[in-house]
C-alpha cells in the first residue's frame, strides 16, 4: 500500500508540473551518477544495503532486496528513479530516516544512481567503480574530509572536532581514547593508539566496545575506501584523541 501510494504521488507532482508549465517543454536535468554513488556512500550507506555500492548498513531496508520485483515485473529505472527521489522527501515517518537528507540535484543525483544500480547483478565499472576510492595526501585534515564526507562517520559517532553528533556507534570524543587503552581491546587491536584505530575501522568487529552490537558499523571500509584515506583518517582520529 505505501509502495502504491508512493506512485501515485509520483504521478500526481508529474502532472502538476505539466500543468504548471502550461505546456511548455519538459527539461529533465542529466543526472549525475557518479556524484550520486559519492553522495550515496556518504549519506546513506551506514543504513542502507546497496551492493554496488558496497555498503552494508542494516538500520534500513536492504535496496537490493527492494527492488527485486521491481525489475522482475520490467519496471523501468526512471519509475524507480522517481519512487527513491519521493522517498528521500517524504521517508516512512515511523522510521528512523531524515526527511530530505540531500536536497535538489543532489536528491536527483543519488536516486538516478540506486535506480540504475539496485538489484541489479555485477559491479560498477569505470568512473563509478573509482567514484568513492581516491588517492589522498596522509594528513590529518584529509582525514576529517574522509570522516565528514565519504566516510559518513558523523552519522554514527559524535566527535567534538567534526562537530558530528551521531548515536549508532561510540561517541569518539568520550570513548575512543579509553577504549583503545582497554587491555582486551590492546591484545585485540594492538597497543598504539594508530594500532587501535585501523583495526577499528578494517575490522570493526574483532573487538567491540561495550555495549554496542555487532551488525551496526560497516566492516567493508578496507574494500571501499584506498588506502591512503584509512591512512588519513587514522591520522585524523589520532590527532584529535591525543
Amino acid at each position: 500500500m505505501e509502495r502504491l501510494l508512493a506512485r501515485l504521488a509520483v504521478i500526481v507532482l508529474g502532472a502538476l508540473g505539466v500543468l504548471a508549465l502550461g505546456g511548455c517543454t519538459l527539461k529533465h536535468p542529466t543526472a549525475n551518477l557518479v556524484h550520486g554513488k559519492v553522495l550515496f556512500v556518504q549519506k546513506c550507506g551506514a543504513c542502507h544495503t546497496l551492493s554496488h555500492a558496497g555498503t552494508q548498513g542494516t538500520v534500513g531496508p536492504n535496496l537490493d532486496d527492494a527492488f527485486v520485483q521491481d525489475r522482475a515485473d520490467g519496471e523501468k529505472t526512471v519509475s524507480i528513479q522517481g519512487l527513491v527521489d519521493y522517498w528521500i522527501q517524504y521517508p516512512n515517518s515511523q522510521g528512523r530516516m531524515p526527511a530530505k537528507l540531500v536536497k535538489g540535484q543532489d536528491a536527483q543525483d543519488v536516486a538516478a544512481y540506486v535506480a540504475h544500480v539496485a538489484a541489479v547483478p555485477g559491479q560498477d565499472t569505470g568512473e563509478l567503480a573509482s567514484a568513492v576510492q581516491q588517492q589522498v595526501p596522509v594528513t590529518p585534515a584529509e582525514g576529517k574530509a574522509v570522516f565528514t564526507g565519504i566516510g559518513g562517520c558523523g552519522g554514527c559517532h559524535v566527535l567534538a572536532d567534526a562537530h558530528t553528533t551521531g548515536q549508532t556507534g561510540p561517541n569518539l570524543t568520550a570513548r575512543l581514547k579509553s577504549d583503545c587503552a582497554n587491555p582486551k581491546s590492546q591484545a585485540i587491536r594492538g597497543k598504539t593508539l594508530e594500532q587501535c584505530i585501523t583495526t577499528a575501522i578494517t575490522k570493526p568487529y574483532a573487538y567491540l566496545p561495550p555495549p554496542y552490537p555487532a551488525g551496526v558499523m560497516p566492516n567493508n571500509f578496507a574494500q571501499q575506501l584506498s588506502a591512503t584515506q584509512i591512512k588519513a583518517l587514522v591520522a585524523y582520529l589520532v590527532s584529535v584523541t591525543k
